[in-house]
């Protein structure tokens, strides 16, 4: 196992990138709580936005370091889209290296010439990935890590399970390994350890949070929804992905109309009026554990307490 990251956290966690609802306020207090956060480089619709949240970051976990030096205050990254539809691609990946960010996850392709620039300053490229296919060909680029997004994921999800996708891949890799996937809690978090990877990759637990970008009902269907209603559809973005039923429902959708596939386009995906994410909420099987929006720093908490209970159990 890689320790370059997982020496600074208190437990092996990273917030995972979300698309409108990660945004600085959410990296900076789940690095503050001792998890690595992360957020989209397009959540912001401008390169030079997105030049500036970096040092806002940056500036803002500093202070918390000279605040108190014996804290662990995580490293953060970003996740960059690397498809040929993303117009910001080369623009945004020269920001990163400006900025020497410490953790960089790709998407939507592995590409080498990204990961040498950012292996250039010594940061770290993780890529997320489906199948054991798209493992390989993020592995013959260099990544560092693999992020093995499972059946039951929110976002972009897969389809296997991780007791099958996990160990066919550590057989071929032995990188960092971050696993998705209806983990909700600290107890999951610990079952990802004993499977074998190395950390925990949430997202759906950190939508319904205080810091989170996310409108008021969005965290409300959150809270009010279980497994049942996650849709997994490519309709939507062009991508296979997984959706909260009542959401499209409310934004005038027939589920039984969804086409069967649309076409990836990420530049319409800067159109805020026209984002398919916008109104249309994105959420993980494991909705149905979370009942309630605490701070980071206090989900962070008990995220550590039921990780030990976990353990002991074992």
């Amino acid at each position: 196992m890689s320790g370059h990251f997982f020496d600074q956290t208190t437990i092996p966690v990273i917030a995972a990138p979300m698309f409108l609802v990660s945004q600085p306020k959410l990296v900076v207090a789940s690095c503050r709580a001792g998890i690595i956060g992360t957020f989209p480089a397009l959540n912001h619709r401008t390169t030079e936005g997105f030049d500036q949240w970096l040092t806002d970051i940056e500036s803002a976990l500093e202070q918390s370091r000279r605040d108190d030096p014996d804290a662990i205050i995580s490293p953060y990254g970003v996740n960059l889209i690397v498809h040929r539809t993303n117009p910001r691609v080369k623009a945004d990946l020269e920001v990163i290296v400006k900025h020497k960010t410490p953790l960089v996850i790709t998407s939507l392709g592995a590409v080498k010439e990204v990961v040498d620039a950012v292996h250039s300053y010594g940061g770290k490229v993780f890529h997320d990935v489906t199948n054991v296919r798209h493992a390989k060909k993020a592995i013959g680029a260099g990544v560092d890590g693999l992020i093995l997004v499972t059946a039951g994921a929110g976002g972009h999800a897969g389809t296997l399970s991780p007791f099958a996708l996990l160990p066919e891949i550590r057989k071929i890799f032995d990188g960092t390994i971050c696993l998705a996937g209806c983990i909700s809690d600290g107890a999951a978090v610990a079952s990802a350890r004993a499977l074998g990877a190395d950390f925990a990759y949430m997202g759906t637990r950190f939508i319904a949070v205080e810091e989170a970008n996310a409108p008021d009902n969005y965290k409300q269907m959150i809270l009010e929804t279980s497994a049942k209603d996650i849709i997994y559809t490519a309709a939507i973005s062009g991508i296979p992905a997984s959706f909260l039923a009542p959401s499209l429902v409310a934004a005038g959708i027939r589920l039984e109309d969804l086409p069967a596939h649309k076409e990836i386009n990420l530049g319409e995906e800067l159109d805020t009026e026209s984002k398919a994410w916008k109104d249309i909420w994105s959420a993980g099987q494991g909705v149905g554990t979370i009942d309630d929006v605490p701070t980071v720093a206090e989900l962070v908490s008990r995220f550590k307490a039921q990780y030990l209970q976990a353990k002991a159990r074992v």
